[in-house]
């Protein structure tokens, strides 16, 4: 059992061992999700989380270890966020016929997702900082991060609530769809990555090559509207309130 031990111990702090316990939860849940028939709650990005969340308490391993040998995963974002120019140049004449409809609606909604946050988080008396922290809840996790920190809030609860909002998200958002009869993949797309970015983003794709388009493109232009906006409007609400 000690030599057990001690193997598990160096495989712990080895890179390439978070590696591959990362790819292994994803295949995992990759596979629970076929198995489910990839319902909207069988979320493989919630079964992953899950997975990991656990085996890093078990195990006793700090997040940060484990983070400096994943970190090539977190590295890869950056290039699939790229990636999504490709199917949205695909149904690139749909996106320029429907511009104007697509920059209203993701601003209205970014809008509404920010305001509700923040009108949820001040009527069960929060205080100034969390406020600012649930502010950009509905914008893709770097570019929250980055807007909570600048508005005073926690850029690390930012981050948390962030990811829990898009797996929820991705995992509702289609049943709500249905509900309200919306059968129009762009509006399902743009609905999908304007409330639930990335996690959404990756959902949409999964269904329809047009919805996730246009769920890229409400994902880049929520976090670009409400990185430019976001800030003037909570200086103005915050000097106002004074």
């Amino acid at each position: 059992m000690s030599d057990l031990a001690q193997i598990w111990v160096y495989l712990a702090r080895e890179p390439l061992a978070a590696l591959t316990v990362t790819l292994v939860a994803w295949l995992i849940a990759l596979r629970v999700a076929d198995a489910a028939r990839w319902h909207p709650v069988a979320n493989p990005t919630l079964i992953s989380v899950v997975l990991l969340s656990l085996l890093l308490l078990g195990g006793g391993i700090a997040y940060r270890d484990y983070f400096s040998g994943a970190q090539f995963v977190h590295f890869l974002l950056g290039p699939a966020t790229v990636a999504l120019a490709v199917p949205l140049y695909r149904q690139w004449q749909d996106v320029r016929r429907s511009a104007v409809a697509v920059v209203a609606s993701v601003v209205g909604g970014g809008a509404l997702a920010a305001a509700s946050g923040i009108a949820i988080a001040w009527a069960m008396g929060a205080t100034p900082q969390v406020i600012a922290t649930l502010a950009p809840r509905s914008v893709t996790t770097p570019v929250a991060m980055g807007i909570a920190e600048r508005l005073g809030g926690l850029p690390s609860l930012t981050a948390v609530v962030v990811i829990s909002s898009g797996i929820l998200g991705a995992a509702v958002g289609p049943l709500v769809l249905d509900l309200a009869r919306v059968r129009d993949w762009r509006a399902r797309g743009l609905a999908m990555g304007t409330a639930a970015h990335g996690v959404g983003t990756a959902r949409a794709l999964r269904v329809n090559e047009t919805a996730g388009a246009f769920a890229g493109l409400a994902m880049a232009l929520n976090a670009l509207a409400t990185a430019l906006f976001l800030p003037l409007i909570w200086r103005l609400v915050v000097g106002l309130s004074r």
